[in-house]
C-alpha cells in the first residue's frame, strides 16, 4: 500500500499564511502526496509550488458550513477553475440535508456538475457524516451516485466529529464501485489511516500527513 498516494495534505485554517502554503506544497512534493488541499486564495500560488509533479491542487467551495447559495458555489467553482485547481471539495448544503430538502440538494449538484465535467475537474462532495443520521448518509450516497460525482467525502474537519470507520463502511456499502470515498477530519495516526483505507476510503484528508508517513515506516 502506497499510503502517500492516498493523502490530500491539508491546511484550511482561516489564519493560513503564505509560508504555511509553501511548506505544505514542499512536503507534498517530497512525499509525493496525491494532492494539497488549501484555501481558494492560494490556488494559483500552490500550482507554481507543486509545478509539474504528481501532486494535484485541491481547494474548497461552500466551506465549511455548506449553506452558501447555489449561485455562490457556482462562482467559487468557476473562480477555482480559472485559477487552475485540479480538484474541488464542495460542502453540500448541510441545512438542506438536515431538513430533508432533497429537491434543493439535487438542484445544487445538478447545477455544479456540468461545470466540473466541462472542464475535466474532480469533485468531492462533503456531507459531514459525523453529524448525520445513517439514513441521511445513505440518502446522500444515493443522490450523489445519481450524478456520478468522483468522491463523497466524510467531513470538513469543522464539525464536532470527523471521519469514522463506521461512516466509511456505510458509505462504501451504499455507493457504486466507481465512486470513491475521501475520509477526513481527525486522522492523526497511521493506525487510524489504515483502518479507514481498509474500510473503503481511497483518499485521506490530513494535516498531520508527514507524521503519519513517518509512523508508517
Amino acid at each position: 500500500m502506497l499510503l502517500n498516494r492516498y493523502i490530500d495534505h491539508t491546511v484550511l485554517k482561516p489564519t493560513t499564511t503564505l509560508d504555511n502554503i509553501r511548506q505544505l506544497c514542499m512536503e507534498a512534493v517530497e512525499y509525493d502526496f496525491a494532492a494539497v488541499c488549501i484555501p481558494p486564495p492560494f490556488v494559483k500560488l500552490a500550482k507554481t509550488f507543486v509545478g509539474n509533479t504528481n501532486t494535484k491542487v485541491a481547494t474548497v467551495t461552500g466551506f465549511p458550513f455548506g449553506y452558501s447559495a447555489i449561485e455562490a458555489k457556482v462562482a467559487e467553482t468557476v473562480l477555482a477553475i480559472i485559477d487552475e485547481a485540479d480538484e474541488l471539495d464542495m460542502v453540500a448544503n448541510l441545512l438542506a440535508i438536515r431538513n430533508g430538502d432533497w429537491e434543493y440538494l439535487e438542484k445544487e449538484i445538478a447545477t455544479i456538475m456540468p461545470i466540473i465535467r466541462n472542464k475535466g475537474k474532480v469533485i468531492k462532495v462533503i456531507i459531514e457524516s459525523g453529524i448525520l443520521l445513517e439514513e441521511e448518509i445513505i440518502r446522500c450516497c444515493q443522490l450523489y451516485a445519481k450524478y456520478q460525482v468522483d468522491f463523497v467525502k466524510t467531513s470538513t474537519g469543522y464539525a464536532e466529529k470527523g471521519a469514522s470507520v463506521a461512516a466509511v463502511k456505510l458509505m462504501r456499502a451504499n455507493l457504486p464501485a466507481n465512486i470513491q470515498i475521501k475520509a477526513s477530519g481527525g486522522i492523526r495516526t497511521f493506525e487510524f489511516a489504515k483502518e479507514l483505507i481498509d474500510a473503503g476510503a481511497t483518499r485521506l484528508g490530513c494535516s498531520g500527513s508527514v507524521e503519519i508517513m513517518k509512523a508508517s515506516v
